[in-house]
């Protein structure tokens, strides 16, 4: 009878702790799509060559999207210095796609088109990224452009 209550216990904590984390990502990324800092980026149309950089270093990131045949598409690259999850909170539901550096698509562990935490996510994706550089591909859409934070999910401010 007392393993079981203390194994219970253990969950709960557990449980509890991945549930605290979650919410400091979600905390955290409102409150930077909100407040920012901003930092003006320009998508390129192509997915390929240099692309312009964006990270998560506690800012938003206002990208604009390149006009496309399809609606408006554009790409960015992240460095991601720790293997980790990711959350990509977004400002428009737009599509997202993670391509590694040898081009394999990462599937999302979690997405959805809000938080509980914060009215203006209007994207959320967690993506569990080794150490490297990715492209973010964002579109089609209708929308010329779209904020976008990144935070780890076991990051501590």
């Amino acid at each position: 009878m007392m393993k079981k209550l203390l194994s219970a216990c253990l969950l709960s904590s557990a449980l509890l702790a991945g549930c605290v984390e979650a919410n400091e990502a979600d905390v955290e990324g409102c409150e930077h799509l909100q407040e920012g800092p901003g930092a003006a980026v320009s998508a390129s149309a192509s997915a390929t060559g240099t692309l312009p950089a964006v990270s998560n270093d506690h800012k938003r990131y206002d990208i604009s999207l390149p006009a496309g045949s399809g609606g408006n598409v554009g790409s960015v690259s992240f460095a991601a210095a720790e293997a980790t999850d990711y959350v990509f909170f977004l400002s428009t539901n737009v599509a997202l796609k993670v391509t590694s550096a040898s081009g394999e698509t990462v599937s999302f562990e979690e997405s959805a088109t809000k938080s509980d935490v914060c009215p203006e996510v209007k994207g959320r994706f967690v993506a569990p990224l080794q150490v490297g550089t990715y492209t973010l591909t964002f579109g089609p859409t209708a929308d010329s452009s779209v904020s976008l934070v990144i935070e780890e999910t076991a990051h501590a401010h």
